[in-house]
């Protein structure tokens, strides 16, 4: 079965940035649409930013358009999640799945690969 492993997580102040990556462990079809979600502590997953094959289109929750960048490589079936100027509110774990079209909705996700760990982000004020 196809996993997926989110890495690239940690600790930064605020103000700095970090650049997410998510891998599959094999190959996956690269007609899927692909997306980040956050879960910070005791609030519900959220969508972050969502991308379709090719690169197009791109989607992003208000809170962090103009700061975050989400792109792909289908050559190596891996996401990336660039996260610039980030905020203490930033501060969650960090989810990537893929969907069989291009959706910003969580319900869409995790039916073709199951939800992976995730990787940790904390924002220091």
């Amino acid at each position: 079965q196809v996993h997926l492993i989110e890495t690239g997580g940690g600790l930064v102040q605020a103000g700095g940035s970090l650049r997410l990556s998510c891998a599959t462990s094999g190959r996956t079809d690269t007609k899927y649409g692909m997306a980040w979600f956050r879960q910070a502590p005791g609030k519900e997953r959220e969508f972050v930013a969502a991308i379709g094959r090719s690169g197009s289109p791109t989607r992003y929750t208000e809170s962090v358009e103009g700061r975050f960048t989400i792109s792909r490589d289908d050559a190596e079936n891996t996401a990336y999640l660039q996260m610039n100027s980030l905020k203490p509110e930033d501060t969650a774990v960090y989810y990537c799945n893929v969907a069989s079209f291009f959706s910003t909705y969580y319900s869409d996700y995790g039916k073709l690969i199951p939800w992976g760990q995730g990787t940790q982000v904390t924002v220091s004020s």
